[in-house]
């Protein structure tokens, strides 16, 4: 049986406001009603998640921080970033935390993997690198058994604002982007990862 989900395309969005939108999605969802696979961009922001330390943004400037009730440490979002949030039922779907994880990894190796780049996991530390460097960030809530937040994946950004902070808690971690290593453009990159969700996912689109 397939799982039916919704996806929405909502262009370049204002984090409090989408983190509010989906806290409320999740809330007033029935057990029947489809999920939801929202794809945007932020504007510039630095996050921290529920055990994020403070100390690890070093130097903000003039970008907002938000604390967020996502898992995970520090990390920055901006314009050129594919962020994907999933507000899945996981226990319709009979996932747990783990495989949920597994899963949105596997969505972002296959995708590098269609671009001829070889992505790979990195044990204790959720996402997906390239050479050692982070590519793709995965910071989840569960709440009333649903699952909100989802990846950020560097496509063609600026990367600067990485350097004022620690990303993920650590001094030595590099980040890098997908445009490093290719000629893209933003919208057929995100296509592509639209056509992957709906057969790695083996999920059912509803628009």
């Amino acid at each position: 049986m397939r799982n039916n989900f919704r996806l929405k395309n909502l262009g370049l969005q204002d984090y409090k406001k989408t983190w509010a939108s989906m806290i409320n999605t999740i809330l007033s969802k029935s057990e029947k009603e489809p999920d939801e696979i929202w794809i945007l961009e932020h504007h510039p922001v630095f996050t921290l998640g529920l055990g994020g330390s403070e100390k690890h943004i070093l130097s903000p400037g003039n970008i907002p921080v938000i604390r967020s009730d996502r898992g995970g440490q520090a990390t920055y979002h901006g314009p050129g970033q594919l962020v994907v949030y999933f507000l899945l039922n996981l226990r319709r779907l009979g996932w747990g935390p783990k495989r949920l994880i597994h899963q949105l990894e596997e969505l972002i190796i296959t995708l590098f993997r269609e671009y001829g780049i070889n992505s790979s996991r990195v044990d204790g530390a959720p996402g997906v690198y390239v050479g050692g460097e982070k590519i793709a960030s995965i910071g989840l809530k569960i709440k009333r058994g649903f699952s909100y937040h989802g990846i950020s994946i560097n496509l063609d950004m600026d990367l600067e604002p990485f350097l004022r902070i620690n990303p993920c808690g650590s001094d030595s971690l590099k980040v890098t982007q997908l445009s490093n290593y290719k000629d893209i453009s933003f919208y057929e990159v995100q296509k592509r990862f639209e056509s992957i969700l709906t057969t790695k996912m083996s999920f059912e689109v509803h628009k």
